[in-house]
């Protein structure tokens, strides 16, 4: 039998509390939670008691669960503030890492969590799970085969009714490029990934509408060109008044040479095509069905490659496509001109550039 890989959890409460009742659970024979780390003692006590951790294995501070805990690999599910600090702790100890997205909440600690994990040799996956639910497996099923031919835009909608203050969780509405940070993040790899390339320029706009509850930007515009030629286009509203796309009911339309394919908040995948004069057939495409979904495909993919099996799509060397996407947003909406995100990407990656020096 495959030994269980030890597993230092930092944060143990917020959405950490939903790996450790949903879904950690089912990965228990194959991973074994050494230490856990909050600094809210009601949090650090339910989810240690949860996942079976020891009382002398739960701490308050990250440092001191590092310098004290045995483990093969860290698992990060904290605010973006803090993946950059628990990325370096990890990386000098020689840790493996899963961490929740975005790699960190600046593009200067996504470059310095880069270099940090290159420089270790470590092995570092980030958590992008929706691309993993059966639906957006099964659109991107149907662009990869090329069942309605070639692509030539994708549209992407999310909106979500947070008008009331703290709705979203309370520190997404307290911190700059909410919406960007915490849920285009999600979108921008989406669409990346249903494109099959990655984004070179973005260009557009984020903002704050004057009766929202955040004190960040929580409504964005985008219009993206990836690598391949295809063009995306997104919209973001944490506002939304009217009908809503919120969490796992996102709307994506690709738009493609001989139809397109079309999901909604109803879930259904859906083959558009156009016969002539006002005659349109849609077709409604049974759903993938994967062994695992979301959070935990992306947790079977990781102990399989930690145990050497193929690598996952969302490694950090991926990954960083996507966070390069997020901040490349922000400076074409601070600057009112089109961002180059290949750029950012390339100036990280070449010897002699952004990442000199690991």
């Amino acid at each position: 039998m495959t030994p269980r890989l030890r597993c230092l959890m930092i944060g143990a409460g917020g959405f950490a509390g939903a790996y450790a009742a949903n879904f950690l659970p089912p990965f228990l024979d194959r991973l074994q939670i050494t230490g856990l780390v909050d600094l809210a003692p009601e949090p650090l006590q339910r989810s240690g008691d949860l996942l079976g951790v020891p009382a002398n294995a739960r701490f308050a501070t990250m440092e001191e669960a590092f310098a004290r805990i045995e483990a093969d690999f860290c698992l990060i599910v904290v605010p973006p503030a803090f993946h950059k600090q628990a990325v370096l702790l990890a990386a000098a100890r020689g840790m493996n890492i899963l961490s929740e997205k975005p790699i960190a909440d600046t593009w200067e600690g996504c470059q310095a969590i880069y270099r940090a994990v290159q420089a270790a040799g470590v092995r570092m996956q980030v958590v992008q799970n929706y691309r993993y639910n059966p639906a957006m497996l099964t659109f991107r099923k149907l662009l990869r085969d090329g069942v309605v031919g070639r692509a030539n835009y994708l549209m992407g909608r999310f909106a979500e009714d947070y008008r009331q203050r703290n709705s979203w969780g309370k520190f997404r509405h307290e911190i700059p490029h909410s919406l960007l940070v915490e849920g285009a993040v999600h979108h921008f790899d989406m669409l990346r990934n249903l494109a099959g390339a990655p984004c070179e320029t973005i260009a557009g706009w984020e903002w704050n509408p004057p009766w929202s509850s955040f004190d960040g930007e929580s409504s964005a515009t985008y219009v993206m060109r990836m690598a391949n030629g295809v063009f995306a286009h997104y919209e973001g509203n944490c506002s939304e008044a009217g009908r809503p796309n919120g969490w796992h009911q996102e709307y994506y339309r690709a738009e493609c040479e001989a139809g397109a394919v079309v999901v909604d908040s109803d879930g259904v995948v859906r083959l558009q095509e156009h016969l002539g004069g006002h005659r349109l057939r849609v077709t409604d495409v049974p759903l993938e069905q994967p062994p695992y979904v979301g959070h935990q495909a992306v947790l079977d993919q990781f102990l399989n490659w930690i145990h050497g099996g193929p690598t996952p799509e969302t490694v950090l060397d991926d990954n960083i496509l996507s966070a390069a996407m997020l901040f490349a947003a922000t400076e074409a909406s601070a600057t009112n001109q089109t961002a180059d995100v290949a750029g950012r990407v390339a100036a990280l990656v070449a010897p002699g550039g952004e990442n000199d020096g690991h």
